[in-house]
């Protein structure tokens, strides 16, 4: 039987990277047939070292790893697409950390077939990089994302009730997983948010279209109806990861808030 090369051609996307010696690089990058990897880029943080520009953050690369004991070796790496829009804006490049620690914290390493997420994510760096609202692109990953990794919340009908919901403000558990109705208030023994009946027409519109973002992208929202929608999934992934992200805190500093 012919053994099983320890050799891996990929083009990956990396989610984060850290010094690890006295000059490597510890990178975490997303594959489309491997899922998430550990690998070390050796000789990465040198002065004119080959593969330094080609392993930047939240840049796609074709790749060549070699499986170690513990950690795959990159030995390779050509820069494919480097997402410029995130490299010349602050608030870009912060929504893309997100993003990637957001895929991060919802994936376990080498999972096989993540190609979808991969596709995903590949999608959503080059609209935070060139779209108009990027804040609007970040909300549509999220719930692309949610229902990838199975937590899809409930926007349509209440979680206690089974109802569908009436067109009024209504309220969202995250014990539940979605919303809930004036009608089920009583029967919820959950930890609850008020939700607007615009951020709720919004979540929705963005769940129904979450395979074609061409339905949403012509969206303007205020800077408050932004805010009310994010406010709301980010305490529900908080609640799910029992986590804040880190870069959630960095976004709400940069925008003052």
């Amino acid at each position: 039987m012919p053994r099983q090369s320890r050799s891996i051609r990929t083009q990956a996307i990396i989610l984060s990277r850290r010094d690890f010696g006295e000059a490597d690089r510890l990178l975490t990058l997303l594959t489309p047939s491997r899922g998430k990897l550990r690998a070390i880029a050796k000789g990465a943080r040198k002065p004119n070292a080959k593969l330094s520009g080609h392993v930047e953050l939240f840049a796609r690369s074709d790749c060549l790893l070699h499986q170690g004991r513990n950690l795959a070796i990159l030995t390779q790496a050509e820069l494919i697409e480097p997402y410029l829009g995130l490299r010349d804006d602050l608030q870009r490049g912060a929504y893309a950390n997100y993003a990637a620690e957001l895929l991060d914290r919802f994936t376990a390493d080498d999972e096989e077939d993540a190609g979808g997420l991969f596709a995903l994510l590949d999608d959503t760096l080059k609209r935070i990089a060139n779209a108009r609202d990027p804040r609007l692109a970040t909300r549509f990953y999220e719930l692309a994302l949610l229902d990838v990794v199975g937590f899809k919340p409930e926007l349509s009908e209440c979680v206690i009730t089974r109802m569908p919901l009436l067109p009024e403000a209504q309220f969202f558990s995250s014990d539940e997983g979605g919303v809930v109705s004036r009608a089920g208030l009583s029967l919820s023994q959950s930890r609850l948010l008020p939700i607007e009946l615009d951020s709720l027409k919004l979540l929705r519109h963005l769940q129904r279209n979450a395979n074609t973002y061409a339905e949403v992208e012509s969206l303007r929202l205020s800077a408050d109806e932004h805010g009310r929608a994010e406010r709301l999934m980010l305490a529900y992934i908080a609640h799910l990861l029992e986590r804040r992200l880190v870069s959630a805190a960095f976004l709400e500093r940069l925008r003052g808030g």
